[in-house]
């Protein structure tokens, strides 16, 4: 049962804010480096291939260590746990900033995808604790709103500061935010947990994990987000070869479209609030599904730029459409380690996220970006249809 918060802590609206602040300054990061790997390639003199491997570098250790910072979370506190962890990011942005080699710009990105995890996740656990179930969809939608936000500004303002200032002075200066709100966040948050952490029991956290693989829709959201992971997230460092072979070389532009996937989500946690009992959570899913299916079929035919704006918009939306149904079910898997089972989500969208970039890479590199664009596509349609057959007959009441 939580505890109100004491009269030296801020009330639960403030704190919930001071999160949402930390998430944004995270999430800035996600898809920033993307507009630029084409500069960090010339630059470095590696292959475009080898530069989008930063990507991994980053979303591979993030996925490894999630299960660990959700118990960190459940046990030591998760507002501590995020303060340290978006600290540690901004620390890491700002030695990328500085990096002369190859070797140290992806060792920093190992370091920041180690911690990052511990931001999002831990915040979406700490909406389970507070927010009751029927309305916990319109708060992660808000959640997500803050986090889409960011990913937007994130892509957008790194296509202009690398056309600007070159790629370094997108980790400079996203890295100097990071930090500002790391800062604000440890001042405002350092008296507040809620609720109160458990002590650490080793016992309590494989019980934990058992208690959440006991649920048969645990494999349905896990493999889900994996997929999606690899087919659409995948794709990202990539958009800027895409519009390569087109002739556009601007990191702007990359930045736009990427931003415009991130856009689409922002429609969605708007919408949300008012879709939501009205619309059945099967046929959000399979809508969902399938408007990501058909815009990554759409991106396989290489229209402009200029008309790819709608194609991201509508990829954004769908993706949303159908991952935050799959969240609300990730928060309800188990009522005593919403930290774990959040942590095993993200992990396994990470994992995706790591892998895409192989996948996607390995595709481009052999000529075959079409069919590999086109694979993804029924994968997602898939995707949409076992989730809406499967996940809403496996809810608790």
């Amino acid at each position: 049962m939580l505890r109100h918060p004491e009269k030296s802590e801020p009330p639960i609206p403030h704190i919930l804010k001071i999160v949402g602040l930390v998430v944004f300054a995270q999430t800035l990061f996600t898809r920033a480096v993307d507009p630029v790997i084409p500069m960090i390639a010339h630059e470095l003199a590696i292959g475009m291939q080898t530069a989008a491997l930063l990507s991994t570098a980053f979303t591979f250790p993030y996925a490894l260590v999630q299960p660990l910072l959700g118990v960190s979370g459940d046990f030591f506190g998760k507002t501590r746990v995020m303060n340290l962890c978006v600290f540690v990011v901004a620390l890491s942005s700002l030695v990328c900033a500085f990096a002369e080699s190859l070797s140290l710009l992806v060792a920093m990105r190992v370091v920041a995808g180690l911690v990052a995890g511990g931001v999002f996740p831990v915040a979406m656990a700490l909406i389970g604790d507070l927010v009751p179930i029927e309305r916990r969809q319109v708060a992660i939608a808000r959640l997500l709103g803050v986090a889409l936000t960011a990913n937007v500004l994130g892509a957008s303002i790194a296509g202009v500061i690398g056309d600007l200032f070159g790629w370094r002075g997108v980790f400079l200066i996203l890295g100097l935010f990071a930090l500002g709100a790391a800062v604000v966040a440890f001042a405002a948050l350092r008296r507040v947990e809620v609720p109160p952490p458990q002590p650490f029991n080793r016992a309590a956290v494989v019980a934990n994990f058992r208690s959440i693989f006991a649920d048969p829709r645990a494999k349905v959201c896990f493999s889900a987000v994996f997929l999606e992971a690899v087919f659409i997230h995948g794709l990202f460092p990539f958009v800027g070869l895409l519009l390569l072979g087109m002739g556009e070389t601007r990191a702007s532009v990359a930045g736009l479209l990427i931003a415009c996937f991130a856009v689409g989500g922002v429609i969605y946690s708007l919408t949300v609030p008012y879709v939501v009992g009205r619309v059945a959570e099967r046929w959000l899913m399979l809508a969902g599904g399938t408007i990501a299916a058909a815009a990554l079929a759409l991106i396989a035919m290489h229209f402009p730029w200029q008309a790819q704006i709608a194609i991201f918009l509508g990829f954004g939306l769908g993706f949303y459409l159908l991952h935050g149904c799959i969240q609300v079910h990730v928060t309800d898997l188990s009522h005593t380690a919403r930290g774990a089972a959040a942590s095993l989500h993200s992990s396994s969208f990470y994992l995706g996220q790591a892998v895409g970039p192989v996948v996607y890479g390995a595709g481009f590199s052999h000529g075959h970006a079409e069919a590999t664009l086109l694979t993804g596509t029924i994968v997602l349609l898939g995707v949409g249809i076992m989730c809406a057959r499967l996940l809403p007959a496996g809810r608790r009441t």
